[in-house]
């Protein structure tokens, strides 16, 4: 979309199912289709693309936020227009969000799930693709296709398991079993619950304290836990050395250390 000879920025467009803000280096990217307690449908699956993509790509911004609203983090696929996919039209769907899932997957910075509601199927994968995940107390977690004939198509039979017990995994995914805030907690597949009314307080301070630590660092150590998912032990260590020892090369290192030395704060500029 171009406006006055230029390029209209992700930030300032008005996409149909997603909201975006901008809060200093902290981006909230919301599911905004609450009528149907924010399932995703095609449009939706296009937009999000775009914009992690963009988010991915944006130096001024440090930190992510997912978020939803009080009654649904994402409800998951909307069945009304998935009732109607072909096979190759499934397919084609499904590719697409294996396309965002790598983006967000691999996004060179920190993403935090705020999550309230339902987080059912696609939003239920969602949560499992970010890297730190907040509850509210009425958030529930639920992968239920195969109530409808399927079973998770975004990731979520892989990343399940990267999560919690292969047989947990299996007894959500085979019996579609509704959790708590709480349960999910306790398997690990969240960070924390806090009360519904100091969700996005509680997100917004984690996001705070990321956006002050130095962004290489953060990035490489995505990378190299991220790592421990595809590669056997001795080739994580080695890409964990490599990148451990390549931080030694930028003025963050320096000025990490410095300020420690010298009884300050430091000031982490991403270079």
């Amino acid at each position: 979309m171009r406006t006055g000879g230029s390029v209209l920025s992700y930030r300032d467009k008005s996409y149909n199912t997603m909201k975006i803000t901008v809060e200093d280096e902290i981006a909230i990217v919301t599911f905004n289709r609450p009528d149907v307690m924010n399932a995703a449908n095609e449009e939706m699956s296009y937009e999000r693309l775009e914009i992690y993509s963009e988010i991915s790509r944006d130096p001024q911004i440090k930190v992510l936020i997912i978020t939803g609203n009080e009654k649904a983090y994402c409800a998951g696929g909307d069945l009304a227009a998935f009732s109607k996919f072909n096979a190759p039209q499934a397919k084609e769907f499904a590719e697409r969000g294996v396309a965002y899932q790598r983006v967000l997957m691999d996004m060179p910075k920190p993403t935090i799930a705020a999550i309230a509601g339902y987080a059912f199927g696609g939003g239920m994968e969602n949560v499992l693709l970010c890297d730190l995940r907040i509850a509210a107390d009425n958030a529930k977690f639920c992968l239920p296709e195969i109530n409808v004939g399927i079973f998770p198509g975004g990731g979520g039979t892989q990343r399940l398991v990267q999560n919690i017990s292969i047989c947990q995994a299996k007894e959500m995914i085979f019996l579609g079993k509704q959790i708590d805030a709480q349960t999910a907690c306790d398997l690990g597949l969240i960070n924390k619950v806090v009360p519904l009314d100091q969700l996005m307080d509680a997100a917004m301070d984690w996001a705070k304290k990321l956006c002050a630590k130095p962004p290489l660092g953060l990035k490489m150590a995505k990378q190299a836990i991220n790592s421990a998912w595809n590669v056997d032990i001795y080739t994580g260590m080695e890409l964990e050395t490599q990148a451990w020892a390549a931080l030694y090369a930028t003025e963050d290192q320096k000025e990490g250390m410095e300020a420690f030395l010298e009884k300050r704060k430091p000031l982490f500029k991403g270079r």
